[in-house]
């Protein structure tokens, strides 16, 4: 099997390999596939070099056109052998229709076990989506929505008729009131108010035609919305069966002998279907399998222009499928292949942010940093994140990247408004950013803030309980609204007292934007804005937010100790 699947640098390559290459290859490295190993609970990492985008792009020059068909991701794998070094190749997914193909990594063992249900499956879930199609396009719903105008339309009519003859009945009124007294003044009043509800009848029945006349159109569409929910959670059912058949039935080897099913991986969060089918996984599964040695790796797409993706170009591990698992599947690497690419065996290959290195006026305060994550002291007036435009490019996160290799994994795990200074916490692989994510969502980390507001603040502490919605015509402006809002809560306690101002610590229960701010401004809230809210109080151009996320506690995802960053007071 070995023969028909691994093939020598050189004649793949149509050159002899200088014996340097694998090193200096790896010190040219511009991306690195890493990962958490939770048997471990350590990481790994290997580097896409210059050698593995040579073999890459002479498998380019292999395939047809990239602009016909559909695209799909390819990747190569060099490694090490006991005779030499060669290349290894794989698609993700189906090829032409076929899952194995001759001189193709073939994939993860275990599809076949689960073949007859996965057919079965999408066999069903075909069938759902033609019941969807029918469902959602039923000619009852274009002769609902053609009755519905025509109604409106009538409605529109009626209304105007009853205006002007209400209007008639004033002018009339006021007339009677000038030329008649008693008696015939009462009768004549009288015959206008039968009148008006004679109006009011109308109106009535003319409601009541178009209710009898929808009434059963409405029933034969709200019988098939409610099959249509149905079914979309029977399409649910199925491809989560489906996805832990497979997730069961895949199994994957890493480097150091061990074999796990996909579902044990998946113990942290659901895998996506489709997990293990990518080229990378099963890359370095057959090395595994074939006791090969890898030394690097690239993946590029190949196909018509897709999105993001674009022809020839070279893409990392995808974060749904590949990431979660690549720990796994490199754990074992040798220490002498980790050696040569300057990575301490177990650790994540991550250069150090050399914040020292960028221009002068744009560094960012380290609070602290380890293999893992990184914590900086956001200065007000930087964003988070780059914007949508051109001109708001300047960010923590672009001025951090410009301080890590190209490709190197940086995210950060929550945002800052622009105006707010303090903790800012990034992660530095993806693990790591998804189980912070975690902690976050599930409201496991502790935050606190200072502020001073302008205002007299009546209490001296407790909780504002305010629903935030973002109006879309008034971004990024949010507001109060008990109808839309979601749910935010914050705890609040007054530090310090002087003339007309005050000092505050908030310590927000949840994250909405702008949450802080309006809990502060908003009557029901503080009723006392932050000082130099630009966006809900009337402030001076050129004045600071004074609002600053003076501490962050969370607990370490790898060490599994509380740990907690505090940024000093700016004002």
């Amino acid at each position: 099997m070995l023969d028909l699947l691994l093939h020598p640098l050189d004649t793949w390559l149509g050159a002899a390999l200088p014996a340097s290459a694998p090193t200096e290859a790896t010190e040219t490295a511009d991306y690195w596939y890493q990962g958490y190993c939770p048997r471990t609970r350590q990481h790994y990492g290997l580097p896409r070099t210059a050698l593995a985008k040579a073999a890459a792009q002479r498998l380019m020059a292999q395939l047809p056109a990239p602009d016909s068909g559909k695209g799909k991701m390819y990747g190569v794998l060099v490694v090490q052998t006991p005779t030499g070094i060669g290349v290894l190749k794989a698609f993700s997914g189906l090829w032409q229709g076929q899952a194995q193909v001759p001189g193709w990594v073939p994939p993860i063992p275990g599809r076949s076990q689960v073949a007859l249900q996965e057919a079965r499956t999408l066999d069903a879930l075909e069938t759902i989506k033609d019941r969807l199609l029918v469902l959602q396009n039923l000619p009852e719903r274009e002769s609902y929505a053609r009755w519905q105008q025509e109604q409106a339309e009538a409605r529109q009519t009626l209304n105007q008729q009853h205006r002007d003859r209400k209007q008639a009945r004033d002018r009339h009124r006021q007339t009677l009131v000038c030329t008649l007294a008693g008696e015939s003044l009462t009768s004549a009043l009288a015959t206008l108010e039968q009148e008006s509800r004679g109006d009011k009848a109308e109106l009535r029945q003319f409601k009541q035609r178009w209710r009898d006349r929808l009434a059963s159109l409405e029933a034969t569409i709200q019988s098939a919305d409610a099959e249509i929910v149905a079914l979309k959670q029977q399409r649910r059912d199925l491809s989560r069966q489906l996805q832990a058949e497979m997730h069961a039935a895949y199994t994957l080897t890493n480097f150091a002998g061990e074999s796990l099913a996909i579902q044990n991986l998946a113990a942290q969060g659901n895998l996506p279907t489709g997990t293990g089918d990518c080229c990378a996984p099963k890359l370095l599964h057959a090395a595994a399998q074939l006791g090969l040695v890898p030394l690097a790796m690239a993946e590029f797409w190949w196909g018509p222009h897709q999105g993001d993706k674009q022809p020839g170009k070279f893409y990392g591990a995808c974060t749904d499928r590949c990431q979660p698992i690549m720990g796994f599947l490199l754990s074992g690497l040798s220490a002498q292949v980790l050696a040569a690419a300057d990575i301490p065996v177990g650790a994540q290959h991550a250069a150090p942010l050399q914040v020292g290195n960028m221009p002068p006026g744009f560094e960012i305060p380290v609070l602290y940093q380890d293999q893992w994550l990184i914590a900086v002291d956001k200065p007000a007036g930087l964003l988070s994140v780059p914007g949508r435009y051109s001109d708001r490019q300047d960010s923590v996160l672009t001025r951090l990247r410009s301080a890590l290799p190209e490709g190197a994994f940086l995210q950060p795990v929550h945002r800052l408004d622009q105006d707010t200074s303090g903790v800012l916490l990034l992660a530095l692989d993806a693990e790591t950013h998804r189980q912070l994510c975690q902690q976050f969502e599930q409201r496991q980390v502790q935050k606190a803030y200072q502020a001073i507001v302008v205002g007299t603040v009546a209490k001296s502490s407790g909780i504002i309980d305010l629903p935030l919605w973002g109006d879309p015509t008034q971004r990024p402006r949010q507001q109060v609204n008990w109808q839309q809002g979601k749910p935010s809560q914050t705890k609040f306690e007054v530090l310090h007292r002087e003339g007309a101002l005050a000092r505050i610590a908030f310590y927000p229960l949840t994250g909405r934007t702008h949450q802080l701010r309006v809990h502060a401004a908003h009557p029901q809230g503080l009723n006392a804005p932050i000082w130099g809210d630009r966006l809900y109080s009337h402030s001076k151009p050129g004045q600071r937010l004074h609002l600053h996320a003076e501490r962050l506690q969370f607990i370490h995802p790898h060490k599994q100790d509380a740990i907690s960053f505090n940024s000093p007071l700016p004002f």
